[in-house]
Order: structure tokens, then sequence, then C-alpha cells
């Protein structure tokens, strides 16, 4: 068990009883704690032995007096105290199979792990799951939970994923659900194989488990330049990909009739490839899944103009340029276009082709530092958007903002929102 405790909150009971960062939480009442789930039942009395482990390895009992609801004041360099969960499945899309070698050990990790579904939205396929672990989703409620359905239809999952056991998703997709279990659901699609009559079937199939499925977002596939001895895949045409929004904008009309709500929702990509207009924010319903990526420019787009609107006096800031995928830089560009001409500036979005995975994947989160490097070359300032870098501040290419300031030549800021945006666009 690896409970490594990263922090302690300054006076709290933690604190108080001498336990410091770096050190491991072992045991509560001499019961292993498996992760942070489990830990919230274990200290919910009003007394409780902590078995400490220093980091020269020894142990010490740690008695604490609380209140019920008290909190320890530990934090923890993960929420999984033992192994996580790891996926077998053999996906024909996996996106971890196409990562180039060498880089950080975490980008190859393919979790496929129920209490990082139900802690942080990942989503998980189900076929990794052993009975005890239904029995403990259910018996704690862990709801809602984030599925990869990918394909109702069982022999077409089973191909998809490479593992003749995936074909028995519905019925425990409906164990969960018949135990009050609320579901968000993933569609990854790929030409050919689960798009069409398979998609329509999924879309049924899912709607018919409303509203214990919550929703059902469907998203393109990705495809990187290093697919060297994998199945063969393509991208959608600009032609499919119309035909999938319209035919998902009339499954939306006649779920919000019934249950008066989208239920599905589409990847943006779909929509930037077809060249039609974004569905307004409503038809989101509060962005459930804004996290997959789904309504990210709506959501962008209407912030933005939140954020002009209480910026009335807009400024001439010193010129900057923010780099995004080349998919995105066709939507936003206007934004810039319209505040520059408001206030004299020369600000761009600067569309960033993405050498690294390949010219097929052109979103911005997954943009590499050294791309936006050499497309930023002798630019003097350049605002990062947050997505391109994670919480240790390191780029997929594993280059540090540190080393990335070091390397441009001008003054770098970083923006995680719209409404962080324009304030910095207004300096």
């Amino acid at each position: 068990m690896q409970g490594i405790i990263s922090a302690v909150r300054r006076n709290s009971l933690a604190d108080n009883a001498g336990i410091k960062a770096g050190e491991k939480l072992c045991a509560v009442n001499g019961v292993l704690v498996r992760d942070i789930i489990e830990l919230s039942y274990l200290v919910a009395d009003e007394q409780v032995t902590l078995t400490i482990e220093n980091q020269e390895g020894r142990q010490r009992q740690v008695v604490i007096e609380k209140y019920p609801d008290e909190d320890l004041g530990l934090e923890f360099a993960a929420a999984v105290f033992d192994s996580v969960t790891t996926c077998y499945n053999n996906c024909v899309f996996c996106f971890v199979d196409q990562m180039i070698p060498g880089m950080r050990k975490s980008l190859y990790v393919r979790d496929d792990d129920y209490r990082l579904s139900f802690l942080y939205g990942n989503f998980i396929t189900l076929t990794n799951m052993k009975e005890e672990d239904f029995e403990r989703i259910i018996k704690t409620h862990m709801s809602p939970l984030y599925v990869s359905v990918h394909a109702t239809r069982p022999e077409v999952r089973c191909k998809m994923m490479n593992n003749r056991f995936a074909g028995e998703l519905m019925s425990k997709i409906k164990r969960l659900t018949e135990a009050g279990i609320s579901i968000h659901t993933q569609i990854v699609c790929c030409p050919g194989y689960n798009d069409g009559e398979v998609l329509e079937q999924t879309y049924h199939d899912l709607k018919a488990l409303a509203p214990m499925v919550e929703t059902m977002a469907v998203v393109p596939v990705g495809i990187t330049k290093h697919r060297e001895h994998l199945t063969p895949m393509r991208l959608f045409s600009k032609a499919e990909a119309a035909a999938i929004v319209d035919k998902v904008t009339v499954w939306q009309q006649e779920c919000r009739e019934k249950f008066g709500k989208s239920f599905i929702y589409l990847g943006d990509e779909f929509y930037l490839l077809a060249e039609k207009q974004l569905p307004e924010a409503l038809w989101y319903d509060g962005f459930p899944q804004l996290e997959n990526g789904i309504g990210l420019s709506r959501s962008f787009l209407d912030e933005w103009q939140l954020a002009i609107a209480k910026n009335l006096t807009l400024k001439k800031g010193a010129d900057a340029v923010i780099p995004v995928g080349t998919s995105a830089f066709k939507i936003l560009q206007p934004l810039v276009d319209e505040f520059n001409n408001k206030n004299g500036s020369h600000h761009r979005f600067l569309p960033v082709n993405n050498e690294f995975f390949g010219d097929t994947i052109n979103v911005t989160g997954l943009l590499v530092g050294r791309d936006i490097l050499n497309a930023s070359r002798g630019m003097k300032r350049i605002i990062l958007p947050a997505v391109v870098l994670n919480q240790d501040n390191l780029f997929l290419d594993d280059m540090s903002l540190d080393d990335f300031k070091k390397a441009f030549a001008g003054r770098v800021e970083r923006a995680a929102n719209a409404h962080e945006l324009v304030a910095l666009l207004n300096r």
C-alpha cells in the first residue's frame, strides 16, 4: 500500500499529532487502506488509530480524537493507495499505443480503475472489473461512473476492443443502473466500425436506460503518425462528419422533447470538420462532459463574450500570440480580430501544426512544447493555454515550462480560460 502523504494542513488534527509530509498512512484501526474512498469511511469514528510509516520505514501508532465529520488535514500523492487497475483490452483506436517510446511513464498507463472513474471522471470499460468491484460500487453507491461504451452491439465491441468478453457490456450497465448507479457514457467513433447503423443502435440502447444513463458523448477517433503495425484506421471525411452532425441533431431534438435535455453530445471536432455551426450552450445542458472535450469551443466562445462585456474599457496591451490547434484556429481568430479592431492591438491566435503526433492531431490540448516553440520563434510575447501543461508544468513531450521560458526569447504567460486571456490581452 502506498498512501503517501503529500501535505499536512497547518494546525489540523494530523499536524497537531506530529504527522509529516512524505510519511505513509498504512492502516486505520488496523485496517489496510486501499484508497481515499475507503479512508473517508474508516476515519468517521470519534477516535481513530492511524498506522504511520516514516521515511526510514519505521511504523508508529497515532491515536486521534475527533468529531465524527472532522477532517484529519491529510493530503495524498495519489487517490489510490494500492495498485491502479490497468486495461488489458487491445482497442483498435487506443491512443496510448500511438505514443512514441521514451516519454514519462504516466503517459503509458492505461488505467481502467472504477475508483478513478468515480473520483475524477476517468472512463472505464467494465471489462477489467471483478465481482467484488461491482459489489463495492453498489454497496458504497459510487455514482456517477464514466463508461467507455463504443458500441452496444456485442460483436462490434468485441472486435473494436479485441476482447471476447467485451460484449457483456449491457448486462453490466443494467446491473449498475438498477442498483441506482448513474452513468455517463462515451463512444470513440471509428469509420467503418461503430458509425452508421451501429451508432444508431448504441444510441437507442443507451437512451432506453435514461435517466440512469445520463449522457452519451460521441468523439471522433484520434490518429497519430505513430501507427506502425497497428490496425489500419482512417479519419472521418467532411461529408461523413456532416452526416453524423445532422443525424445527432435530430436525436438531440428527440431527446429534448422527451427528457428536457439533449442526452447525446458530439465532440467539437465533428462540427469543425463538417464546417457546421456549434450548438448553443443551452444544448449542452450545463456541459456535463466538458473534460471529455464536449462543448469546449462553445464554452470558450461564450466565456470570451462575457469577459469582453465585463472589460468594456479595452486597453492596448503588448501584442501577443496564443498557440492553438489548427482545428480551433478558424473559430477563434475572428474573436481576437474584433478585439484588435476595438483597441488597435495586433494580438493573434497562432495555429500550430502538430509535428510531434502528426498533422492529423489538431486539437490544442495535444500540442507539445517543442512544436509551440518552433512555431513562435521571433515572437516577443506568448500566452500559453493552460491545457497544454499538466499539474507539474510539463508539456506532453516532457519539456518543462521553465525550459520553455528559457528557450523563448520573450515574455511567457499562461491563461486557464477566456476570462484570464482577455485580462492578459488588456495588459
